[in-house]
């Protein structure tokens, strides 16, 4: 059934579930009919968006970023919150299900009156997150909820990109075997702003506080991203919950202080001109692409560029040339 723009609005304004769902998928979706309606809808949701608090999650796979999704979203409902989960499968683009599909790997968050979880293709787009995941943000903000908790599906440095869309940055770490610190991107380091190292038992108790004290004193080489603030390093087992009341009070310090530095609104006005430009880029190519004559150019210059005929950098350049000459003709 396919429902308006005033029925999805009313039903994202209620918290009605199955029609923010279906907003989502509206938004989501690449057909042109349907894009246009999602622009119509996120233009109707603006005014009431802005209010929540944008967490990224990040870490290697094995990680336990659900589990401690799981517990540390119940934990905020236990504090009062709302909280949103936008899972970002991997799998999806290839098989078209989905990991969380029937949510049960956050069996017990999924049952909470006030959470709400939705799995997300990533459908190739790099940074770990989908293309539209900002937009479904806004959505499940005007749907009132007060913490979008933002799975990312950890795949690689890449990862970072998830921190051009959130207002904090947080990192599972779990204790491996040998340098505590290999494998751990530089990039990460540098845009992390609370790190949890999970999986804490007695018996690697000693351990945990090794792997703590590295990544502090790697910490203290790294350009400090925010003025006044010392990342943290928290020990802890999200299966146990032991350790997320801390990571709880660590995000409402770390929120606070960006609030009253003036960088909190800063940071999401830099944010929103970087979706600005992302779907500029994105509505350029597809009008590219409609045109016979420039779609042909396009493909021969790929292939140029594929064949190293050229660099590609050198074969964008002349294409974006040809567009813009053919377009000013057209015009004239």
């Amino acid at each position: 059934m396919k429902f308006s723009t005033e029925e999805l609005a009313a039903g994202i304004r209620s918290g009605n579930k199955r029609l923010i769902a279906k907003a989502i998928t509206l938004v989501e979706s690449k057909k042109n009919e349907h894009r246009q309606q999602a622009e119509e809808l996120l233009k109707r949701m603006m005014p009431f968006t802005g209010n929540s608090v944008r967490v990224g999650i990040t870490g290697v796979p094995g990680a336990g970023k659900s589990t401690f999704i799981e517990n540390f979203g119940r934990l905020a409902i236990s504090e009062g919150k709302k909280v949103a989960v936008l899972a970002i499968d991997p799998s999806s683009a290839i098989n078209k299900g989905s990991i969380l599909g029937d949510k049960t790997r956050m069996e017990e968050l999924a049952k909470e009156e006030n959470a709400f979880i939705r799995p997300s293709p990533s459908s190739g787009f790099l940074g770990g997150v989908a293309n539209t995941t900002f937009e479904t943000m806004m959505i499940c903000e005007a749907a009132g909820y007060d913490f979008i908790l933002i799975e990312t599906v950890g795949v690689g440095q890449s990862e970072v990109l998830v921190a051009d869309i959130t207002d904090v940055f947080l990192f599972l770490k779990i204790i491996g075997g040998g340098d505590e610190l290999q494998g751990i991107k530089r990039g990460i380091m540098e845009m992390v702003d609370v790190i949890f190292i999970n999986k804490v038992e007695q018996d690697n108790l000693q351990k945990a506080k090794n792997t703590r004290l590295e990544l502090k004193r790697a910490l203290d080489f790294m350009p400090s991203k925010e003025k006044n603030w010392k990342v943290p390093v928290v020990l802890g087992s999200a299966l146990q919950s032991s350790g997320l009341d801390e990571v709880f009070l660590e995000i409402h310090n770390f929120i606070s202080l960006k609030i009253k530095s003036g960088r909190f609104h800063e940071v999401r006005l830099r944010q929103a001109e970087k979706r600005y430009e992302y779907w500029v880029q994105q509505y350029i190519l597809s009008m590219m692409k409609k045109s016979e004559t420039i779609g042909n150019a396009y493909e021969e210059h790929k292939k140029n560029a594929s064949a190293m005929v050229s660099s590609p950098s050198t074969e964008a350049r002349l294409f974006v040339q040809k567009f813009l000459s053919e377009n000013s003709i057209n015009q004239g």
